[in-house]
């Protein structure tokens, strides 16, 4: 017989040991803000309860949902952005979406992530709890800090998530948008301190993870250039990590899996922290 207690998975032990899980994505609601380079989210019932009653009694409701793959909490395909004609493998982009899909760097090739994550709270090293100001860069010193204050280390390979506290305005369309106010986040000079890290992924609380200055919307975006196009490196969006800061975790295991969508520049996501009780 086999001794049940020594071939227990590590894994299983843990989970029955207990965790904690911080849910890390948005709920999906009409009207929730987003950047107005994509379609809005929509959702209706085209069948409700009694529409058609079975013969013995039972009835069924269905839903539809139309939405832009970088809506709500999302992922970055390294397909979503280029940079002088060319896509992070190199190839000219506009062939590459021929035919309407990205067949080499779509959602679809993104593989579940289950990794360590790291929070980086940068209002809280900063002394603003609460959260920065809009428009406010986050730089590579203030993110050497935050790693310092913590003494939080990053290994490559990990999913390192930047709270700038901008997430407590996702429930004010235009403040959370930051078309006039802007919105805090890296720069290209944090964006590249990051990607020196080699990070499979980065993610942040904001609409579009980077820094938007007042008044200039989504018109420049060179973090999202230097993270997908030139390493190779995924964004996650609008992301909720208040509570996370708020519990005091800043490494955790991380767990995402994208949808399946063949060819998509991108995929919503529910991502999570997982974290030991003990």
């Amino acid at each position: 017989m086999h001794d049940s207690a020594a071939t227990v998975d590590p894994l299983i032990a843990a989970v029955s040991a207990g965790v904690e899980v911080h849910d890390l994505g948005r709920t999906l609601r009409i009207g929730m803000p987003q950047s107005p380079n994509h379609p809005p989210y929509w959702h209706a019932l085209p069948r409700r309860h009694g529409d058609m009653v079975r013969s013995d009694g039972g009835s069924a409701a269905n839903d539809m949902i139309s939405m832009g793959t970088h809506v709500g909490t999302h992922i970055d395909a390294l397909a979503h952005v280029s940079q002088d004609g060319r896509l992070a493998d190199g190839s000219d982009a506009r062939e590459a979406s021929l035919g309407g899909r990205f067949d080499a760097l779509g959602a679809h090739t993104i593989d579940p992530i289950v990794r360590t994550g790291v929070l980086l709270d940068v209002p809280t090293a900063l002394g603003s709890p609460e959260g920065l100001d809009g428009g406010y860069e986050i730089t590579p010193a203030n993110l050497e800090l935050t790693a310092k204050v913590q003494g939080t280390t990053i290994e490559e390979g990990d999913v390192v998530l930047i709270r700038s506290g901008w997430g407590r305005h996702f429930d004010d369309y235009a403040t959370f948008v930051g078309k006039e106010t802007g919105v805090p986040g890296v720069g290209e000079d944090g964006a590249t301190w990051l990607a020196d890290r080699r990070p499979h992924a980065v993610g942040a609380d904001t609409i579009a993870f980077e820094c938007l200055k007042p008044g200039a919307g989504h018109g420049l975006l060179p973090a999202h250039r230097v993270l997908l196009v030139e390493r190779g490196i995924y964004i996650i969006e609008a992301m909720v990590l208040d509570d996370l800061a708020a519990a005091g975790v800043h490494r955790f295991t991380f767990v995402l899996s994208p949808l399946k969508l063949y060819g998509a520049t991108g995929s919503p996501v529910r991502p999570l922290a997982v974290v030991s009780r003990g």
